[in-house]
């Protein structure tokens, strides 16, 4: 949600996933999927660069994994590795038998 003042000075959190334009007509206008207009005193880049930031944070939330999940990358990665030591030992490589990390000895 993004913080946005009436002209009235009113603050209100508004959505915007239901932003569909936002006009600079001496006042800022931004329309509503539902038809509805809302009249704002913040300019139409502030209101911009506004949906910027809420929608990296949203993307830093969603890609990043806890702390408390981070056993899932180990065993991702300890797994990619022993397939890739196997197909190794499948072609007769000679550098199978050698771990790919530290932590694999």
């Amino acid at each position: 949600m993004i913080l946005v003042t009436r002209l009235d000075r009113q603050s209100m959190f508004l959505n915007p996933d239901q932003i569909v334009s936002v006009e600079e007509t001496p006042d800022t206008v931004i329309t509503l999927f539902n038809g509805n207009h809302i009249l704002v005193r913040e300019a139409s880049h502030v209101i911009l660069n506004r949906i910027i930031a809420f929608r990296a944070m949203i993307l830093r939330r969603a890609g990043a994994v806890p702390s408390r999940h981070a056993y899932l990358r180990r065993q991702r990665r300890r797994h990619f590795h022993r397939a890739a030591s196997e197909h190794l030992m499948d072609q007769g490589h000679p550098s199978a038998q050698q771990p790919f990390h530290r932590q694999d000895i």
